[in-house]
């Protein structure tokens, strides 16, 4: 459970220059969705209540389902495309796995509604031992309900991909294998956390102590490259080129395989606080790669073609990742946030906002086969895993796993997509819909401009109305709009 600041935080000293770089508006913000809805309120409150009779332990139902910016439309099975032909029995083997962490509590423990549905979902999947697609897809359909999920005004999502790079590397450096992966600095600190502890991912002041012991900002990728942390003995290993680590900060682990053959697993540690900026994003401001060619493959070429200018290129993502060694093996997948080794192709990484084993089901048009978005994806994903680029309730991260021929799809993957979350049962929809906000409905222009011509005579004493007709309110003829939440 996330702990407020003012509850057993003490007071951290912090510079000024430092606050006005760190420090973000967490608050929800408004936002305008079309030019004939103006500007509403941008944060959808649910309140998702478990029904009469089911034992979810306390709280269950006292706390709001808080999902900022957000639009929930519930569906139809039948309504989603591809969805019978998908292979549900590798998502629900995917599922199983996440279920691990709610089957070792003997009790719900998270405040969150979806936590409690999961818990009890994941119950009932303990017995399930479906024999194939079909059967896993029935567990699916009795077991949740399908809800569309999109930010507010959306109608689509945004994909990207990952993978775990397999790479070359030394215990040694040596002129082939120069460039270290470092472990995390002792004297990297996050505000709140304790010295050596779990590392946030985000939301948190990240930094180092100064003479004052004020937090201020830690070294940034230049810094690092040009050899701030040389002497600390905190290389991990030494690969061949500075691509190869931006990647693997990127992906967030990476597979070294040393000079004996030994294959040195390495995960994600902790991040030095600078937000993230994607390379090839500066690549496409610049004008020095097209947008529609734009791939890792393709920022590898440039680096390799520029190299008096890739130093600079790197250092405008002043983010640098720190690793940990996970393990000297090649047998199984890397591990996700949510603790779990990830699936390939059926583990997606989300906003944090969403409990970590939450299936969603993805339909979108992708460059798998090629660099064309032409191939079908329609398929069942689970959520198990998060990272700092990773915002917003309908954004994911699809894990296509290990090696270079994994890596050529995820790097093209930058598509637009439909989301549908699986809520379990357990949550009562309809009373869900009585606390649901919508947005007034806006007259359509016509009626302001006679609302304002009534008013105009009235003035003029050219025309007189009852009580009745002055004080009713104006219909609206345009769409009512369906109802979010059906039965």
């Amino acid at each position: 459970m996330a702990r407020s600041r003012a509850e057993g935080t003490k007071r951290i000293p912090v510079s000024q220059a430092f606050r006005d770089r760190l420090f973000r508006d967490r608050s929800c913000h408004c936002r305008k969705v079309k030019a004939r809805l103006g500007c509403i309120l941008a944060a959808t409150l649910f309140w998702l209540a478990a029904p009469a009779g089911v034992a979810l332990g306390a709280a269950v139902g006292d706390e709001p389902f808080k999902l900022p910016d957000t639009q929930l439309e519930p569906v139809k099975w039948t309504e989603l495309e591809g969805w019978a032909a998908d292979d549900q029995l590798a998502s629900f083997n995917a599922f199983q796995a996440s279920c691990q962490p709610f089957r070792a509590a003997k009790q719900p423990h998270d405040e969150r509604p979806v936590y409690n549905g999961l818990w009890a979902v994941c119950r009932r999947a303990a017995s399930a031992k479906p024999a194939n697609a079909e059967a896993a897809r029935t567990f699916f359909e009795e077991n949740f309900r399908p809800v569309r999920i999109a930010r507010l005004g959306d109608a689509q999502g945004f994909l990207t991909g990952y993978f775990e790079p397999v790479v070359q590397g030394s215990r040694f450096p040596d002129p082939e294998f120069h460039v270290p992966l470092y472990r995390r600095p002792p004297d990297l600190v996050a505000a709140g956390y304790k010295p050596g502890g779990e590392f946030p991912n985000k939301g948190a002041l990240v930094g180092r102590y100064d003479e004052k012991n004020q937090i201020v900002p830690y070294h940034d990728r230049g810094e690092i490259e040009d050899g701030a942390l040389d002497g600390r003995h905190l290389e991990i290993c030494w690969i061949k080129d500075h691509f190869e680590a931006l990647s693997i900060s990127i992906q967030g682990s990476a597979r070294v395989i040393l000079e004996d053959g030994t294959p040195l697993r390495v995960n994600y540690a902790a991040h030095n606080g600078f937000p993230y900026t994607a390379v090839g994003r500066a690549l496409i401001d610049r004008n020095l790669v097209p947008r529609e060619q734009m791939s890792m493959q393709r920022i590898r070429e440039w680096m390799a073609a520029n190299p008096e200018e890739a130093p600079k290129l790197r250092a405008s993502n002043r983010s640098y990742i720190f690793f940990r060694i996970t393990g000297l093996s090649n047998d199984s997948e890397p591990v996700g946030a949510q603790g779990i080794p990830l699936t390939p192709q059926r583990s997606i990484a989300v906003d944090k906002l969403h409990v970590y084993g939450t299936p969603f089901f993805i339909d979108a048009k992708l460059p798998i086969e090629n660099a064309k978005p032409e191939t079908p994806f329609h398929r069942l994903m689970i959520a198990q895993d998060t990272g700092s680029a990773i915002v917003g309730p309908a954004r994911a991260d699809l894990y296509w796993g290990a090696g270079d021929d994994a890596g050529r799809i995820a790097g093209r993957i930058r598509y637009p997509g439909r989301f549908v979350m699986l809520l379990p049962r357990e949550l009562d929809m309809v009373e869900a819909g009585k606390h649901m906000p919508l947005p007034a409905p806006k007259p359509k222009i016509l009626d302001l401009e006679a609302k304002k011509d009534l008013q105009a005579k009235k003035k003029d004493g050219k025309h007189t109305v009852g009580r009745g007709e002055e004080d009713a309110p104006m219909r609206s003829h345009g769409r009512t709009g369906r109802s979010r939440w059906r039965s």
